[in-house]
């Protein structure tokens, strides 16, 4: 429930955008500063997700959060001005911030890799649920604050939920995978050794890169077939859903499908799928090429972030693990902000056609990073 709601506000933001742009009087390269805001809150959020979870406990920090992005989310359908808009994301990114790392920590402490892909797919399915509302309140309604209000709503019922259930998340007699004999959490190690490790660092510019390469697909899907390749805005709004429908479906299966082929398979067979689809999106040679690439690339991404976040203890070590899952979700969220960021900046001085270009490269030099790093190492 937690990722599903952590999911949706994600999905709304593409398909809002034109529409956004449009009510504000704003330039293509104006969505830099939205991203930027909700960066600020999120990277906070998460880098200290271990210090309020200890303080507030899962439960609590669940209520919270989603409390958090509802006010946002309904304050965003009420303000005048786009500057307020991109101050309330802050908010916004400080409750999605809390709820990514500090379950992201919890199930990797507690469960295995095939647990970790089921949880990220209901972010999946948060996140397809996101186009679709926004459509239909952009067709039936032709108002982009129609989609938040309904996502907003939903994130107040759910913080209820979770303030009323506070109990079941509780450490106690929780199972964990039977290969781990302990937890990630019972490392105390200092957060500036885990920083003097350089693979350390490796990771959190694979995770920066990955995590701005998909924000960037799912926001910008919808303006380059609209905008750019002409497609109907009914249509388009569908197949941006699709691309987070195929990242459901790619993470349901891989959950079922670690055991037998080993993450490590997965992910490299993801990387390779995603960056094959992305030349398709920029070569687009037949009028379907477009709807196939975006469908490809979101099935080919979908076991990356868990299986990234699963792997970690095999890529940093045992010590650094817990310290690193928490930084590796703030650098996310910095990639999340930049790297689509920057595809506006491109868009705004050539043209939307220029951000599949860019994707292509983003996404070479992420598979050349991922390989370089794949190998597990021991690290005191």
């Amino acid at each position: 429930m937690a990722f599903i709601s952590l999911g949706m506000p994600d999905g709304l933001f593409g398909v809002a955008w034109p529409s956004i742009r449009e009510d504000f009087g704003l330039r293509l390269d104006s969505v830099g500063a939205f991203f930027f805001a909700g960066t600020t809150g999120y990277m906070f959020s998460s880098f200290f997700s271990g210090k309020i979870i200890s303080r507030l406990g899962v439960g609590g920090t669940l209520a919270i959060s989603c409390a958090l992005t509802a006010s946002a989310l309904l304050g965003y359908t009420l303000v005048p001005s786009w500057w307020m808009m991109v101050s309330l994301a802050v908010t916004a990114g400080l409750g999605a911030g809390a709820i990514d790392a500090g379950l992201n920590t919890y199930v990797a402490s507690h469960f295995g890799e095939g647990l970790m892909q089921w949880l990220h797919a209901s972010f999946g399915f948060g996140v397809t649920l996101g186009p679709i509302i926004m459509t239909a309140g952009l067709t039936l309604f032709n108002a982009w604050r129609v989609g938040y209000r309904a996502v907003g709503a939903a994130q107040l019922l759910l913080a209820a939920s979770f303030l009323l259930t506070m109990r079941m998340w509780r450490d106690d007699g929780m199972p964990h995978a039977p290969e781990q004999e302990r937890h990630l959490t019972d490392y105390q190690t200092p957060f500036l050794e885990t920083l003097r490790q350089p693979v350390v660092w490796l990771n959190l510019l694979l995770f920066a890169l990955y995590t701005g390469a998909e924000i960037s697909f799912g926001s910008w899907t919808y303006s380059l077939l609209t905008l750019s390749r002409k497609v109907p805005v009914e249509v388009a709004g569908l197949w941006a859903g699709s691309y987070w429908a195929t990242f459901t479906i790619g993470r349901i299966m891989a959950g079922l499908l670690t055991r037998r082929f080993g993450m490590a398979n997965l992910l490299k067979a993801g990387f390779l799928l995603a960056l094959g689809g992305s030349f398709l999106l920029w070569w687009n040679p037949f009028p379907e090429a477009s709807i196939i690439a975006v469908s490809v690339i979101g099935f080919a991404i979908a076991p990356i972030f868990p299986g990234l976040v699963s792997g970690t203890r095999a890529r940093v070590g045992e010590h650094h693990a817990a310290n690193t899952i928490g930084m590796q979700i703030a650098a996310a969220g910095f990639g999340g902000a930049l790297v689509p960021s920057l595809a506006g900046v491109l868009a705004q001085k050539f043209s939307l056609e220029a951000i599949p270009v860019y994707l292509v490269g983003v996404f070479i030099l992420l598979t050349g990073l991922y390989f370089t790093i794949s190998r597990p190492r021991q690290t005191a």
